[in-house]
């Protein structure tokens, strides 16, 4: 999920190898000495992850009892939570306090078209598949155009195949598993007018994520620190009432506090 840096201003990521196969003194001493060091700690964790990780963060937060840790599981696929990831990197570079900057991964997961080609979409579950794609995947050398985020779509490949893609101007990054095409990078970069394309190592994550490993893993996004920056202070900021840090949106990543009920908001229940 550490990409390399996307400029000279992406800071380092800190990656937490099998969290929930260590001791548990040891993960929680790890977690202690990132908020020791930098005064708080935003957990980026794919949702293929085993529910042991998930269990195992929730217990570090709870008996460290600290409000510093934010854990974010957005509903994206690796590659592309990989490319969130790194654009939260990059931000931390810039004057956002802590509160901001953990809230900036809901609102800039918006702007990540993320999906992949398949040569099976039988095990599939992240996105719809009818039946008639199910018995289709079973036909020799069929692929599949599928994107999981921001909209579900699937295609099978052909000619004239496409995936609504952004209307923005973006990049795309591409990891590669066990499937030969050009199909994501000679056909759909062009159609979605992509500025730039990179390579990256397939996820891990991904082959669980998408049901098999004959994939070509893909994901569009916006590469450039200043727009990020601009849509992120753009927001209308607020402070939450019960830590006290400043967010944007309507609950606080730190401590899950959501703002209070106004007088007129009681009368109205």
């Amino acid at each position: 999920m550490a990409l390399p840096p996307q400029d000279e201003r992406t800071l380092p990521a800190v990656v937490l190898p099998d969290l929930d196969k260590q001791p548990l003194d040891q993960a929680l001493a790890g977690l202690q000495s990132l908020i020791d060091q930098h005064g708080h700690v935003i957990v980026v964790c794919s949702q293929a992850v085993s529910r042991g990780v998930e269990r195992r963060l929730h217990t570090i937060r709870s008996l460290l009892e600290s409000d510093r840790i934010a854990l974010f599981r957005p509903d994206l696929p690796p590659l592309g939570l990989a490319v969130l990831a790194r654009q939260l990197r990059q931000l931390a570079s810039c004057d956002l306090s802590p509160g901001v900057l953990a809230s900036a991964g809901r609102l800039l997961t918006h702007y990540i078209h993320a999906g992949a080609l398949l040569g099976s979409v039988a095990r599939l579950d992240r996105v719809p598949v009818g039946l008639k794609s199910h018995a289709k995947s079973w036909v020799p050398g069929s692929q599949f155009g599928v994107l999981a985020h921001p909209e579900p779509q699937l295609v099978k490949i052909g000619p004239g195949a496409t995936l609504a893609g952004p209307e923005f101007g973006t990049w795309m990054l591409v990891g590669k598993g066990q499937l030969q095409s050009d199909w994501v990078t000679a056909t759909l970069a062009k159609q979605w007018n992509v500025q730039g394309l990179r390579e990256a190592p397939l996820p891990a994550e991904s082959s669980l994520w998408w049901g098999t490993g004959k994939l070509i893993e893909f994901a569009a996004f916006l590469p450039d620190l200043s727009v990020l920056y601009q849509l992120v202070t753009s927001v209308r900021q607020s402070t939450c009432h019960w830590c006290g840090i400043d967010v944007i949106g309507d609950r606080c990543v730190f401590c899950s506090a959501t703002p209070p009920l106004t007088e007129n908001q009681i009368t109205a229940g």
